[in-house]
């Protein structure tokens, strides 16, 4: 870090919980990195979190500040983020800085209470398009989204696509710093043999097992398929585990489909590096983390044609029409029978994200707008 360069203390508001988690989502992910990259920069980071465990005191050199919350979908977030808010403001930063548009509203706080302080949102997702919420929830994170325009010094849209929504939609301008990956990683294979799995021998997929994320069009699809290669699902149960247990029954009778659960750290790592291909079938995103890191490891990707997942595959990955389960077949099938251009998607797509989406380049994109601010 160059020693002319102010060092910055700075909250960050709005991720449930670090270390990332079963119930952990993008933003979880995100705040993690970026976070830790940011202190080793030489900045000073806090970020007020939930703890279902026993909090530490920090990780990766980042400040852990426990929030006491509700286990009450909906106002449990309302809450924790209010709390957050209020307890960052009993301290003094240069920087505070709130993730995902249902902490927007919270911004405004610090925007009256702390004047010579920097506000920062970042818009991560469209939130009120996920199906699982009421008219009120949705009605809630509508004006999380004017909130987040309106209330801070500067809003960071994650993608493209979420940076021409928004200023199309409330005609304001945005900042646009992506998601990121780990890249240059080489995690090897010894996780593999807890589920009986071989490298290149199966299609992986990533993400809580919400509907959104439309798993259940994979494993109709995977179903249809002549192949010897296994099925394997990522994630953990969402809220009510309802969607799991479906998912569960639609696999069942299947040895090859394999749920492993909640992964993270290495043995997610090497889940990703080994896979033959990685599919992301979700109908709803912001810049689905779990791409990036896929096509980061040399893997191929396979996502449906929703603009935030085609927006990171430069000509490197591959679509299908969004729960479209023919033409999900259709490509898979396709990429079974051609190892030649998978394996040469995934080199390019290495050589891409290298370039444009490695958490160090976000980490110094996020620098450089505090500084300017």
């Amino acid at each position: 870090m160059n020693s002319e360069t102010k060092k910055l203390a700075i909250a960050m508001i709005g991720a449930k919980e670090i270390p990332v988690r079963e119930g952990s989502g993008g933003i979880e992910t995100h705040v993690e990195e970026l976070a830790a990259r940011l202190v080793d920069k030489g900045h000073r980071v806090t970020a007020y979190v939930r703890c279902k465990q026993k909090c530490p005191i920090e990780h990766r050199g980042i400040k852990l500040v426990e929030v006491p919350t509700v286990d009450r979908r909906g106002v449990g977030t309302l809450w924790r983020v209010f709390v957050s808010t209020v307890k960052s403001l009993l301290k003094s930063f240069d920087v505070y800085h709130f993730h995902g548009v249902g902490a927007a509203p919270f911004a405004v706080l610090p925007r009256l209470l702390r004047p010579r302080a920097r506000v920062v949102v970042t818009f991560h997702s469209i939130d009120r398009r996920h199906g699982q919420w009421g008219r009120w929830a949705r009605a809630y994170l509508h004006f999380g989204e004017w909130a987040a325009l309106k209330f801070p010094h500067r809003t960071v849209a994650v993608s493209r696509s979420i940076q021409k929504y928004c200023d199309g939609t409330y005609r304001a301008g945005t900042f646009y710093i992506p998601n990121g990956a780990t890249v240059g990683q080489r995690p090897g294979s010894g996780e593999l043999a807890r589920w009986d799995l071989q490298k290149n021998e199966y299609i992986l997929t990533v993400g809580r097992l919400v509907a959104l994320k439309g798993f259940h069009y994979l494993i109709e699809a995977y179903r249809r398929l002549d192949t010897d290669k296994k099925l394997v699902i990522v994630g953990g149960d969402a809220d009510s585990g309802e969607y799991a247990d479906y998912l569960r029954w639609q696999a069942s009778g299947n040895s090859d489909i394999v749920f492993t659960g909640f992964q993270s750290g290495r043995t997610l790592q090497q889940l990703i590096a080994n896979a033959y291909l990685y599919v992301h079938p979700s109908e709803v995103e912001g810049l689905s983390v779990s791409i990036l890191e896929a096509m980061a490891a040399g893997r191929c990707v396979l996502t449906s044609n929703i603009p935030e997942n085609r927006e990171p595959l430069d000509h490197s990955g591959l679509t299908f029409v969004s729960a479209d389960v023919d033409d999900l077949y259709n490509q898979l099938r396709s990429l079974l029978n051609h190892p030649d251009v998978v394996a040469e998607r995934g080199a390019r797509g290495a050589k891409w994200i290298a370039q444009e989406y490695s958490w160090d380049r976000v980490a110094a994109m996020t620098e450089t707008m505090y500084l300017d601010l």
